[in-house]
């Protein structure tokens, strides 16, 4: 899942550690939040989905109606299943969900479903365009706002995460994993003594293994609890159509965030270097320094956005974020715990596409009788 041979920022890392070892009581290097979206690729081409319901759906035609009512059904299932799981189904808060979803992992046993939100998305769904009269219809898969909902999950292996379905055909739907929670995991099953602090551990008794174990997480891994809670979330297509009629979501990174977390003895040191780098960067954001971070010149045929901000100044954890295509940025945290985060790969399709044509973000329409 990576080069032998070391980045630039790799390097940097390396000597920021040596300079500052003797203050620092652990330093791993782990995977952080890991996002995955979910397509069942034959069903992006409309005529697959003619095809599939032709052979087995008994032939029924794929109008406006027949994509409703799957997505009825959906909505039924998601009640049934919170009934039997005996887990409710939430709205979305307008804060921090991670924050408003805490209590409720609270006491969760391996591989339960804790909670459901529901919330308005962008995803792609597919549409029937035309009229009932002549019974001709056109599908097309476009991207709309609906309603989501967000299975929250304690799994027997990865801990905390969370699925996002969509319940409009074809499904498409979002996996969010974290491997520190993975790591907490592995390491109660080795009997290691360790002490997590929200995305970071604060004390281990074996840096070693702990590092070891990091680097050992595969695809598998990522695969196999992947699709387990996607078929568990997409009970209109059976396991026999799942397994041998392409009817499986494949899994592709939407967002990789991979870490450097460097753990100090004392709060004093950390302090007094944040001081230095404030100091030492505070250019850092100026067009004419910007190059240094992204290594590409900037020039008058330049359309993206060029600017630093100060964002989530109302969080514990404000972000000075740079922007050129891709965007950098430097987060301090006001806890024992300090992580200096570096983003491996940054795949934001709306984002991307807002910087090269300048629009803005869509605006959720009234209600869906369009879908």
């Amino acid at each position: 899942m990576g080069s032998r041979y070391l980045t630039t920022l790799e390097v940097s890392m390396n000597a920021f550690f040596e300079h500052h070892k003797n203050s620092i009581r652990l330093h791993y290097r782990c995977f952080d939040r890991l996002l995955l979206n979910g397509l069942i690729q034959p069903f992006q081409q409309p005529e697959r989905v003619i095809g599939f319901f032709n052979s087995y759906r008994q032939g029924r035609r794929v109008t406006r109606n027949e994509l409703g009512d799957i997505a009825e059904q959906y909505k039924n299932w998601v009640k049934n299943r919170s009934q039997k799981w005996g887990v409710p189904v939430l709205e979305a808060p307008d804060g921090r969900r991670d924050d408003f979803i805490d209590p409720y992992f609270k006491q969760a046993k391996p591989d339960q479903v804790v909670a459901i939100l529901r919330a308005r998305e962008p995803g792609r769904i597919l549409i029937a365009n035309g009229n009932k009269k002549d019974d001709r219809w056109h599908l097309q898969i476009t991207q709309r706002w609906v309603i989501h909902y967000n299975f929250y999950v304690n799994d027997a292996r990865w801990g905390r995460m969370f699925v996002r379905m969509c319940p409009y055909f074809p499904f498409s739907a979002r996996v969010c994993l974290n491997q520190h929670h993975w790591l907490a995991n592995r390491m109660r099953e080795e009997k290691i003594d360790f002490q997590q602090c929200s995305n970071a551990f604060l004390k281990c008794s074996d840096p070693q293994r702990l590092q070891e174990m990091a680097d050992s997480l595969s695809a598998k891994d990522l695969l196999t609890c992947g699709q387990k809670w996607l078929a568990c979330c997409t009970p209109f297509f059976t396991e026999n159509e799942r397994k041998n009629h392409g009817c499986q979501h494949r899994l592709f990174f939407a967002q990789v965030e991979y870490c450097d977390n460097l753990v100090f003895h004392r709060r004093a040191a950390l302090d007094a270097l944040g001081q230095r780098l404030l100091d030492a960067n505070r250019n850092i954001g100026q067009p004419n320094k910007i190059t240094t971070i992204f290594g590409r010149k900037v020039t008058k045929h330049y359309r993206g956005e060029l600017k630093t901000v100060i964002e989530d100044i109302d969080l514990p954890n404000p972000v000075i974020r740079s922007h050129l295509r891709q965007w950098v940025y430097q987060a301090v945290r006001a806890r024992p715990s300090e992580s200096a985060h570096r983003t491996r790969h940054q795949q934001r399709r709306r984002l991307r596409r807002q910087e090269g044509s300048g629009e803005s973000s869509p605006t959720p329409p009234e209600d869906g009788s369009d879908h």
